[in-house]
């Protein structure tokens, strides 16, 4: 398999624009934890207390985020209602003195017009969802995140990628290693030269074979790209899996803007796997004053 080699970075040829806006891809059937989604969005799914949905756009949020859309599918339309406003329940919550909790409602509410939502019709691949939401990128820098990634970092992750495009003013993506045998699963970068926690992104390969990864340094569901991409994710062109690949159209815009990976700070939890989704629910129990001491009671009755 080739993959894309830059040639040496040019000017980004835009003003830098502050980022305020995220794209959340939600559109996927979540046909790994049926029956759990046969009814229920996967991304409404509760670690401890708040569902996937609400980790990612918290943590968009403290990043600076103002603007969200929604690439959803079918039967999705309870992650928009999560963030609308629950008159019926603040009420009861008012009458029956729960402070606490109308508290709690209220500061997770995002003002009105911060949401929107678009439908992505076909499972044609993320690239696909990303150049569904083209209008409400316009002409601007953009995150997005992925809810299935769940981040446990002391600075929100999406706020990290941030901070790294202020300073290099071009495309930024989370990067983590992996065990070789595992690189064909992610998109894999081919690195330049090192900055501190930013490695230069010299080439993107899609789910390589392992003797084909140019490295094990792999991109995971947290990104902020220049909307130059939407013009290439709109030739349509086809790649792993017969899918619209973002790998792709970003590899397309190395060489042209600053591009760079970041080894972010944190750990992530892949909550589109069982088994992730589990150990997502011991960490960040154990993370939590509130939650620690029962949680280590109840790991050490099955230790």
């Amino acid at each position: 398999m080739a993959w894309l080699r830059a040639s040496p970075p040019k000017e980004c040829p835009h003003v830098r624009k502050p980022l305020r806006k995220a794209v959340l891809p939600v559109a996927g059937l979540g046909t790994r934890f049926l029956p759990a989604t046969k009814q229920m969005a996967k991304e409404m799914l509760p670690v401890v207390d708040k569902p996937l949905i609400q980790y990612a756009v918290e943590e968009a949020r403290a990043a600076g985020i103002e603007q969200f859309c929604f690439v959803t599918g079918r039967g999705k339309t309870m992650l928009v209602d999560q963030f609308d406003v629950a008159y019926e329940l603040e009420r009861t919550l008012t009458e029956r003195n729960k402070t606490k909790e109308l508290d709690m409602l209220r500061a997770q509410a995002l003002p009105p017009g911060s949401i929107v939502s678009t439908r992505q019709q076909a499972a044609l691949g993320l690239g696909h969802a990303i150049w569904c939401a083209r209008s409400f990128i316009g002409d601007d820098p953009f995150a997005i995140l992925l809810p299935d990634d769940l981040m446990l970092c002391d600075v929100s992750c999406t706020k990290q990628l941030a901070d790294a495009y202020n300073e290099t003013g071009g495309n930024v993506v989370a990067i983590e290693e992996v065990p070789m045998a595992r690189v064909s699963s992610y998109g894999v970068i081919a690195p330049g030269e090192t900055a501190g926690k930013l490695v230069e992104v010299k080439g993107l390969v899609e789910k390589p074979k392992q003797e084909e990864a140019p490295s094990n340094l792999t991109v995971i569901g947290r990104y902020v790209l220049m909307p130059e991409v939407i013009g290439h994710l709109s030739k349509m062109e086809k790649g792993a899996g017969g899918e619209i690949q973002l790998t792709d159209s970003m590899a397309k815009l190395i060489g042209t803007q600053p591009f760079h990976g970041l080894r972010y700070e944190g750990r992530r939890f892949d909550c589109g796997d069982k088994a992730g989704y589990l150990e997502a629910q011991v960490a960040f129990a154990l993370s939590r004053p509130d939650m620690a001491p029962a949680m280590q009671s109840i790991i050490k009755k099955y230790a």
